[in-house]
């Protein structure tokens, strides 16, 4: 393939599946609600508007469905500054779908989606030149068996390239107990360079009860993340650890701001700040997104 010219392609790419989302415009239960929007939702797509969002250039690779919704995810993401270029049009299978219920948790409608058909054969396909940062979480390993072995394939050629590979844990338990996935996660944090996770669920996953027990299960990740939700969060790097306290907001809904951490603590990395500095960068964005029912922020809904 050609090389493409130097400063357009992205330096950060984020691959995973993205549904299309309903929620209710504000805060209000689904039963009461009366104005919904439709929008893009998907943890590393999330991931990648927020980069996008702080200026940087980010591109997000998966399968979507040849169907409305599909089209209406592409559009929407590429408004939001995100090359969806690379994104595979699936003939056969349907792009999923998901509703959050504010105070009430989310309903997923993915089975049999186009994402869940991700293959090792699809990760030879993804483009890597002039990428500085691969993002992934551990949601595309639980989707399906093919998309298990995509993750594990792209990630080994992202590090044999020379791609810094970002992991998010993000473990669902609507898609695999913690018996199940607790090995399976464990196994993908150690392929990576850069690890998130919250305190609360690498307890559920590994027993791990402090930062600093998180930190010594994952004692060679070169770089470990561990979030505390309201509290704040803690970055390892090497022997060095920092920790920044999170912003005090009101809290609408919580859904995506893991996302939106992990977004404003990436694009402060590709800046060159500082530990502490990508700490306040991941807390400012999240706490603009627990403002918000929607998963992103800055977006154009259409």
């Amino acid at each position: 393939m050609p090389t493409p010219p130097p400063g357009t392609g992205p330096e950060l790419l984020a691959v995973g599946e993205t549904m299309a989302m309903v929620a209710p415009l504000t805060g209000d239960r689904l039963a009461e609600a009366e104005h919904f929007r439709l929008d893009a939702g998907g943890a590393e797509s999330n991931v990648a508007a927020h980069v996008a969002a702080l200026g940087h250039r980010a591109g997000w690779f998966s399968r979507l469905g040849d169907d409305a919704l599909g089209r209406r995810v592409r559009a929407q993401l590429k408004a939001r500054g995100v090359d969806v270029s690379s994104v595979i049009t699936d003939p056969v299978h349907p792009t999923g779908l998901y509703v959050k219920d504010p105070g009430n948790g989310v309903r997923y409608y993915r089975a049999g989606s186009a994402a869940s058909q991700l293959s090792i054969a699809d990760a030879e396909l993804v483009d890597l030149r002039g990428v500085r940062i691969l993002h992934v979480s551990g949601i595309t390993a639980a989707i399906s068996d093919s998309a298990a072995g995509f993750l594990r394939r792209l990630m080994r050629r992202a590090r044999d390239a020379g791609v810094l590979v970002s992991f998010d844990v993000n473990h669902r338990l609507a898609l695999w107990d913690c018996a199940v996935a607790a090995d399976a996660l464990a196994a993908l944090a150690r392929r990576a360079d850069l690890v998130f996770t919250g305190r609360d669920e690498a307890e559920s996953l590994w027993g791990t009860v402090s930062a600093s027990e998180v930190r010594a299960h994952f004692a060679d990740v070169p770089e470990l993340v561990v979030k505390d939700g309201s509290i704040g969060a803690t970055t390892y790097l090497g022997d060095q650890e920092v920790f920044e306290p999170a912003l005090v907001v009101d809290v609408v809904d919580v859904v995506g701001a893991g996302d939106a951490f992990a977004g404003g603590y990436l694009a402060a990395l590709l800046e060159g700040a500082t530990p502490a500095e990508r700490l306040r960068a991941g807390h400012r964005r999240a706490a603009l997104t627990l403002q918000t029912t929607g998963d992103s922020i800055d977006e154009r809904v259409l």
